[in-house]
């Protein structure tokens, strides 16, 4: 460690005592940067004009094109949250599943999916399903632990699949395309939806009592009208779906753009349902104005800490711990994303993102790790940020609109099983890597010392050089040229040398230099013929 220098460490160590003390993490990271930065200054690991690259770093953040697709996406979810339109999706659904144990639950998580698909946000995702499932479910005989649970883990979907904001963050930090992450994420979210499905369907064929289905007063009958309600839900989502999505895969928009189209997408849903009202609109963007400047300033703060921790050779100290762990690319896997999942009990997943992934990006792509699969195994593991005690922020959005009777020690209880399948789809996508690389599209890699440059019909001459119409310089050997003949310096009349003519053409027919009063020999044509000779016109003058 000391190889490095006792600074890095202690650097890293004074910022994790800042945040446990309590203080704002972009404050903690940034205060603790420019101290550190002073002490550096003070101890020779770099001088002044070293920090005062941190001008240009904050501009470049405030003028990435990559992280303005964040207010994008946070404004187009929140007017979707506050226009009430997964309500027709949710009510449509229960009542298509309800006459089967555990219809509602199925339900709740094919309507996570899609809410996460067009609102790539958690929050909205669990208050609105907590508003309108959680009461009917209870209502109805679910048990209070797997109601919560499935509710809480169908809402945090929003955080693998596209278009999440945290890929968005993570494309930004790794330095990869957001649509390489869009593209590589919807296997594994589709497996994860995949794995909650299984989960209630086994569930309910063991323990059908603690998810009865719906009396059939409630969810009436399977027709046409019913058919057509669930259609009415459905067509808007996948019309924003593709809007959002549609054109980031065809490569019609960048992410950025793909977002702004969706927040229009969704004014027009808005307006379609007519929900469309100022107070909607104004209080949509005072939570986008939120978000988008917390993320902004913990992102300076991020800025402040790396350049000075890298200044101090923490990069290298940080490389020197992992890259001797045992096991290769999977030790590290393992150990990062174990180290993450507990990090994340004290972090924001935000935060996680710009100061470790910086950190921990550079050893990744030294051992071979494709960093898209890097980013999306970070991502699934960043979903139990908000399952678990004590920052689990989606128990947090479900306790605040639970009925009083549900404690919250049942809520956490509850989320413990979905848990435990989000870590099961970490350890798949470590030990199964193809699921994330499988969607790129990737061209044919070769590597440039393999790249041999062949000119057909050109062989090896035994003559060229570079020709002189007066004499001067002699010509080296190399590709075509005539006999190799030294000209003098100042000899007059020569035409020799040249770059030489390709094997098989030759002179062109009528334009065979004129014949100077001293005639060098001619060189036949062919591979061994002489150069290119004179142009036609540029004759040598007669020799005296």
């Amino acid at each position: 460690m000391f190889d490095f220098g006792p600074l890095p460490p202690l650097m890293f160590l004074s910022m994790v005592c800042f945040m446990l003390y309590g203080f704002p993490v972009a404050f903690s990271l940034g205060a603790v940067g420019l101290f550190f930065g002073l002490i550096g200054i003070a101890t020779d690991h770099f001088t002044e004009a070293f920090l005062a690259a941190l001008p240009h770093r904050v501009f470049g953040i405030v003028s990435n094109d990559i992280l303005l697709a964040i207010p994008f996406f946070t404004l187009m979810g929140a007017i979707l949250e506050r226009a009430k339109l997964a309500e027709d999706l949710l009510e449509g659904t229960g009542k298509l599943f309800g006459a089967i144990p555990g219809g509602l639950a199925y339900a709740v998580i094919v309507v996570g999916a899609l809410l996460g698909a067009v609102t790539g946000t958690v929050a909205a995702s669990v208050l609105t399903m907590g508003v309108i499932s959680l009461p009917i479910m209870l209502r109805y005989g679910y048990n209070q632990r797997l109601a919560t649970g499935v509710i809480a883990a169908s809402g945090t979907i929003a955080q693998l699949i596209p278009p999440s904001l945290v890929l968005v963050v993570l494309a930004d930090q790794l330095g990869r395309s957001v649509g390489d992450l869009y593209k590589g994420a919807v296997l594994p979210a589709a497996l994860q939806v995949g794995l909650f499905i299984s989960f209630i369907l086994v569930l309910s064929l063991f323990k059908p009592k603690l998810m009865p289905p719906l009396p059939k007063e409630v969810r009436g009958d399977l027709n046409l009208r019913l058919v057509a309600q669930v259609l009415i839900g459905v067509i808007p989502v996948l019309v924003l779906m593709f809007l959002v999505l549609g054109t980031i895969f065809l490569g019609l928009a960048t992410p950025t753009e793909s977002g702004a189209l969706g927040v229009v997408g969704a004014m027009a849903l808005a307006a379609a349902n007519r929900r469309l009202t100022w107070p909607l609109l104004s209080e949509a963007m005072a939570r986008t104005a939120q978000l988008t400047a917390m993320v902004l300033f913990i992102l300076i703060g991020a800025t402040v800490f790396t350049l000075v921790f890298q200044g101090m050779d923490g990069g290298r100290w940080i490389e020197h711990l992992l890259e001797g762990l045992p096991g290769g690319q999977i030790g590290f896997l393992i150990f990062v994303n174990i180290f993450i999942f507990f990090l994340a009990f004290f972090l924001d997943f935000f935060e996680i993102a710009f100061i470790v992934i910086p950190l921990l990006a550079p050893v990744a792509e030294n051992l071979g790790i494709d960093l898209v699969w890097f980013g999306v195994l970070i991502c699934i593991n960043l979903q139990t940020s908000f399952m678990h005690p004590p920052f689990g922020f989606a128990l947090f959005y479900l306790r605040s609109i639970a009925p009083r009777e549900v404690a919250t020690k049942q809520i956490y209880l509850g989320a413990i099983p979905w848990l435990g399948l989000q870590l099961t789809l970490v350890a798949i996508v470590i030990f199964w890597p193809g699921l994330v690389t499988n969607m790129l599209d990737r061209g044919p890699t070769m590597d440039p010392a393999d790249v041999q440059i062949i000119v057909p019909g050109v062989g090896v001459g035994s003559g060229g050089g570079l020709g002189q119409i007066g004499g001067g310089l002699g010509q080296a050997p190399g590709l075509g040229g005539g006999a190799p003949g030294l000209t003098a310096p100042g000899a007059s009349g020569q035409t020799g040398g040249g770059l030489g003519t390709p094997p098989g053409l030759g002179t062109p027919p009528g334009l065979q230099p004129a014949t100077p009063s001293a005639p060098a020999p001619a060189a036949p044509g062919g591979g061994l013929g002489g150069g290119l000779g004179v142009p036609p016109g540029l004759q040598p003058a007669p020799a005296q």
